[in-house]
């Protein structure tokens, strides 16, 4: 699946969430996308994260941030 189609998933999951406001959204996208997302897709956004996240909305790049160091820890 390409990059963008990734962006383009991962910030309408965070216009879903948005109206529950941030303490709210940021686990509810970070949850969303560890139970629905295939290992290879979290990935490929994770990568797209680490070179700078370019395209994520900033409540998606919080949510996966902190989805990426739970998955590591």
């Amino acid at each position: 699946m390409s990059p963008d189609r990734l962006i383009y998933m991962a910030n309408q999951i965070g216009s879903f969430f948005k109206s529950q406001g941030h303490d709210k959204a940021i686990p509810g996208i970070a949850d969303h996308i560890h139970k629905f997302w295939d290992p290879r897709m979290r990935k490929a956004i994770f990568a797209h994260l680490d070179a700078g996240g370019a395209g994520l909305d900033p409540d998606v790049r919080e949510a996966l941030a902190t989805l990426k160091k739970t998955a590591h820890a």
